[in-house]
């Protein structure tokens, strides 16, 4: 039986994810498109933590210290985020363009990164002919420079410019669709990166990731191509100063809950991220999986955060309260890494796993949550600048929990192996110490955003009729 158009509109927009995040400033053919920045930004993602990691140490036997280093610089670049998002929300064109600028230079600095990486690279192995003993180096951490830079000035742009275009309405849906799209890239880029140099040469490096480089700028273009309308500006108008960052940040931070929000994702991103390189040894060495087995948690996260991301979608496009929804996430995370250390004294492999794919649900639904409620934030004009905090909170605090989490773990496996705590000799404790920790984070987080909820539940809720529903949680206490 051949299905029809009319059917196939008849099955609406349940069947169909994200099939209402489009609105009429911003048609879903036209986010769709929009979203192709993410994949690129998932992409570099991917090169930058994962692929050349693996590259540089094993093949071009770097040393650890030197690609820990490398892989960091993205990282320090996090912070200048918000200066970029607000940049992005003054500045002055002839046509009235703020954020397809930004994108066009992000996509450039990313591109041209990761053109010059793979000599970069092959360079810092020690492959060098002439030039300054230094040259690899230098040449090394200027290719993870632009990278970084490209990576964060492109995603800060394109989700102001979502934030923009899209409605009160889709916007949750928007921010849903993007942290997708952001997977998808990784998923995909992943994939046919690691086949590409299954047989690796210097030469197949240098075309990977080269042409990585060129699809990014190719995906980018697509994405900002008519996404921005043409407003063209007076003189006067491009001759007025720029509002100061110092006071577009106090006025960002007279916002209520604007403080208390970026408190909550620098702790919850923490607490979520600590256990990143740890998963796959402590099931490895713990619970006695084989790589093959551990390789599938990977996909198990995934899968978790997807049906996170999908969630939250649904409940915040009913009018759901996006820090109720974070203080969710937050306790599914506790739930997870509950499990995750049980696993190792009950020998579940299957508890593991239900584990790991509950920090991907938690992580998820926290990570979506706080977006929507950064993207909602009632500061005129400096959605550049609210996204910008959101992900200069959310990257660095990334960044700096998987370190943070491998120096716990191993701090505490030479405590054991100085004698300073032989009573418990356990090769799990350096793995459980960390886990702990991120439980007793994950309730610091839900501290910090419990007077947030509290605002939340104070606000009346609407009916169908324009009339306050009024229920138990309406009622003053």
């Amino acid at each position: 039986m051949i299905i029809g158009k009319r059917q196939i509109a008849s099955l609406g927009a349940a069947w169909m994810p994200f099939a209402a995040a489009g609105s009429v400033d911003l048609p879903l053919a036209q986010l769709m498109r929009l979203s192709l920045f993410q994949i690129s930004v998932g992409m570099a993602q991917v090169l930058l933590l994962g692929t050349l990691n693996r590259v540089m140490i094993v093949e071009l036997s770097v040393p650890a210290m030197i690609v820990a280093a490398m892989i960091a610089i993205p990282v320090l670049v996090a912070p200048f985020r918000a200066a970029l998002g607000h940049r992005s929300d003054t500045h002055r064109s002839a046509i009235g363009w703020k954020r397809v600028p930004f994108l066009w230079f992000g996509s450039l600095w990313q591109m041209g990164g990761l053109a010059v990486m793979p000599f970069a690279l092959i360079v810092l192995s020690g492959d060098q002919v002439h030039g300054p003993a230094w040259a690899g180096e230098v040449l090394a951490t200027l290719a993870f420079l632009m990278a970084g830079l490209g990576m964060h000035m492109t995603q800060t742009a394109g989700l102001a410019l979502a934030a923009d275009r899209a409605s009160d309405d889709t916007r949750p849906r928007v921010v849903a669709l993007l942290y997708v799209m952001y997977l998808v890239g990784m998923g995909i880029s992943a994939l046919i990166v690691g086949w590409l140099l299954r047989d690796f040469t210097p030469l197949t490096l240098v075309r990977v990731v080269q042409g990585c480089g060129a699809v990014t700028l190719i995906l980018n273009i697509l994405a900002l191509w008519k996404m921005e309308q043409v407003r063209p500006m007076s003189r006067a108008e491009r001759a007025a100063p720029r509002p100061a960052f110092g006071a577009a940040w106090a006025s960002l931070m007279a916002e209520p809950g604007a403080r208390r929000m970026l408190v909550a994702v620098v702790l919850g991103t923490l607490a979520f991220n600590m256990q990143d390189v740890l998963l796959e040894p402590y099931g490895g060495q713990i619970l006695g999986l084989s790589v093959a087995a551990t390789t599938l948690l990977t996909a198990t996260w995934s899968a978790g955060a997807l049906l996170g991301f999908l969630m939250s979608a649904r409940m915040l496009a009913r009018g759901g309260d996006p820090w109720r929804l974070a203080a969710r996430g937050v306790l599914i995370g506790i739930a997870a890494f509950t499990a995750v250390v049980f696993a190792s004294p009950l020998h579940s492999p299957a508890l593991f796993y239900a584990g790991a794919a509950l920090i991907g649900f938690g992580g998820g639904t926290f990570g979506v949550a706080t977006l929507t409620a950064a993207m909602a934030l009632p500061v005129a004009g400096a959605a550049g600048l609210a996204l910008g905090a959101w992900g200069a909170a959310q990257a660095t605090s990334a960044g700096l929990s998987i370190f943070f989490g491998g120096a716990l773990r191993d701090l505490v496996g030479h405590a054991q192996g100085t004698g300073l705590l032989r009573e418990l000799a356990d090769p799990a404790l350096g793995y459980t110490a960390v886990y702990h920790t991120e439980i007793a984070l994950l309730f610091v987080t839900l501290a910090v955003l419990g007077p947030l909820v509290r605002v939340g539940t104070l606000q009346p809720a609407t009916g169908t009729l324009g009339q306050p529903n009024l229920g138990l949680a309406e009622f003053p206490t």
